[in-house]
């Protein structure tokens, strides 16, 4: 009788895990509806913003020009994150120019801000006093360090 008394709360427990299941938060997306929420962090729009002023109050925003190299027919991938299955923003042709903003940990990515074809302004040649994520009139974004040779000004 006791065995009884003891397995109803067991019972009773295990019936109602779907709905705990339902009330998990995916750490990524915590919040979101259930039914919106995608299948894998590839999915989700995971972004990281280029940081410009890296190099201190007294430098430029941005500490080097680089330019794209050995990018192939359809061009360097610049990619809203600094890895492979971050979405795709923009694509750089062979020899087109960047301001190099910044590079990620492992120093296999670079944060870039894409200088436009006519000879724009990007907002990048004077010093800004703290580093902060780029929100000028330029694209920017993160390209692979090896599609890129760095390049005097």
């Amino acid at each position: 009788m006791r065995a009884i008394f003891l397995l109803l709360p067991l019972l009773a427990a295990c019936s109602e895990s779907s709905e705990i299941l339902e009330q998990l938060p995916n750490s990524s997306i915590a919040g979101a509806p259930r039914e919106d929420r995608p299948d894998t962090r590839l999915g989700a729009k995971i972004t990281r913003p280029v940081t410009i002023g890296e190099d201190g109050p007294r430098l430029n925003a941005c500490g080097a020009m680089g330019q794209a190299m050995r990018v192939g027919a359809s061009g360097l991938a610049v990619r809203a994150a600094p890895f492979a299955e971050a979405q795709e923003v923009a694509r750089l042709a062979e020899g087109a120019r960047v301001h190099v903003c910044t590079r990620s940990l492992d120093q296999k990515w670079l944060g870039v801000v894409i200088l436009p074809p006519a000879r724009g302004d990007c907002g990048l040649s004077d010093p800004v006093e703290r580093r902060r994520a780029y929100d000028g009139p330029c694209m920017s974004g993160w390209v692979s360090s090896a599609s890129i040779r760095f390049t005097a000004n």
